[in-house]
């Protein structure tokens, strides 16, 4: 693990707002490839669309990543995003089966949230800057006390505490294997593995868009994030994040 290791710069606080805003305030180690925040509590958490993220305190893993992947053009920036889902998807596998990756990010045991993932991206022309890398994930808490539909942790899918500070390790490990694959250029052997992780990857579902419910399985995800459905038709639906809905 260490190997790995040697490429990030890894800090641990009580308390935040956000691990996000705090990194954003951290000077980035000339030496390290990757700056890492790491919290026991955040007060301003905040998930996709503007929502709050809950987590009891000392029971979670609240984290962000800083990076410069300037060799990614802004067009395929998705593609980071593919990155840390996979990187978390693979090391929830060790723990069990059915994880899954929902589009666009985040992470589900079955039809149950156990966490998500919000980046930003600082544009330099066509090129990324630098990358934010914010991830919430549910390890050890077992009460949830706000109104998100389908919340899970590991704890509760497992059946076993876990040591949150190994299972960042093991993401990071597997984040710099996706990264690398980045740099090198082999763009589509993190598309593929994505692709296999994908919750609903196989069949027709339900989805509901600003005109209604309708029936439709998945085609594929471009690498600016847009996923393409099929409907039952065999008409191509285009969506971005916020325009598309999950029925369960």
């Amino acid at each position: 693990m260490k190997h790995y290791l040697d490429h990030f710069e890894i800090i641990r606080v009580e308390e935040t707002d956000s691990t996000n805003a705090a990194i954003r305030r951290c000077e980035h180690p000339a030496d390290k490839e990757f700056l890492v925040l790491s919290a026991e509590y955040q007060t301003g958490g905040k998930g996709q669309r503007g929502n709050s993220w809950e987590s009891e305190r000392g029971k979670n893993l609240l984290f962000t990543i800083s990076c410069r992947p300037t060799f990614l053009p802004a067009r395929q920036q998705f593609l980071l995003s593919q990155a840390i889902a996979l990187s978390v998807f693979d090391t929830f596998r060790r723990f069990v089966r059915r994880f899954s990756i929902k589009w666009p990010n985040d992470i589900y045991w079955r039809d149950r949230k156990v966490g998500g993932i919000l980046i930003e991206n600082d544009l330099a022309g066509e090129y990324i800057a630098q990358s934010i890398i914010g991830v919430g994930l549910n390890i050890n808490q077992t009460e949830f006390r706000s109104d998100a539909p389908n919340p899970a942790s590991i704890l509760q899918v497992c059946g076993m505490h876990c040591k949150r500070r190994h299972v960042l390790e093991h993401i990071l490990k597997h984040f710099e294997a996706y990264y690398r694959l980045l740099q090198q250029g082999k763009m589509g052997v993190v598309r593929e593995h994505y692709r296999e992780a994908l919750f609903r990857k196989n069949g027709f579902h339900t989805y509901r868009d600003e005109q209604g419910e309708f029936s439709a399985r998945l085609h594929h995800v471009e690498d600016d994030g847009h996923l393409i459905l099929e409907d039952s038709t065999g008409r191509l639906r285009t969506y971005a994040f916020k325009e598309l809905t999950y029925v369960f």
